[in-house]
């Protein structure tokens, strides 16, 4: 499946009286189509699509699928980490993850994680930070990296949902 396939939404129709219709058993209704554009980077996601069969996207989900275990598991060790105030940890943990969401194409959560792997150094902006600093700014990035994954989750469970349907 190509990038442009993935990108298309038909989910309505004008009629020729010019009313939206919904969509005929015919067409495909797909909820979750063109995400912000800062969700997901849809080239990155288009070339690992690019890597499955014609028909069957089993290569894709299976990556897709192992990320969300390993995501999940790397939000319980983020969360411990933060707990304990282990900034080398939450920095490690913060790469860890970046490099794996950027591999699917998660663009907020590559970023997000980014930035808890730079202040988990101490570091934001070129600014060196003081541990109880640090400690301050990566607290508010755990939940928001959290909501920016559940979002992605979403987004990449429907897609496949849609996929299935076909």
């Amino acid at each position: 499946m190509s990038t442009k396939e993935v990108e298309s939404k038909p989910t309505s129709r004008e009629s020729e009286n010019g009313e939206n219709t919904k969509p005929t058993d015919n067409q495909t209704d797909q909820k979750v189509v063109n995400p912000e554009e800062d969700l997901i980077d849809m080239t990155t996601f288009g070339q690992l699509l690019d890597m499955d069969d014609e028909d069957d996207h089993g290569f894709s989900y299976s990556i897709v699928t192992d990320y969300f275990d390993q995501a999940e598991t790397t939000f319980k060790d983020m969360d411990a980490a933060l707990k304990e105030k282990d900034l080398p940890k939450l920095s490690q943990l913060g790469h860890f993850l970046k490099g794996s969401s950027a591999a699917i194409g998660l663009r907020k959560v590559k970023e997000t994680c980014e930035k808890i792997q730079n202040i988990g150094n101490r570091q934001d902006e070129g600014e060196t930070l003081e541990e109880s600093e640090a400690l301050k700014k990566i607290t508010p990035l755990l939940p928001q990296v959290k909501a920016e994954y559940s979002e992605a989750e979403d987004y990449l469970k429907s897609f496949y949902e849609v996929q299935d349907a076909r």
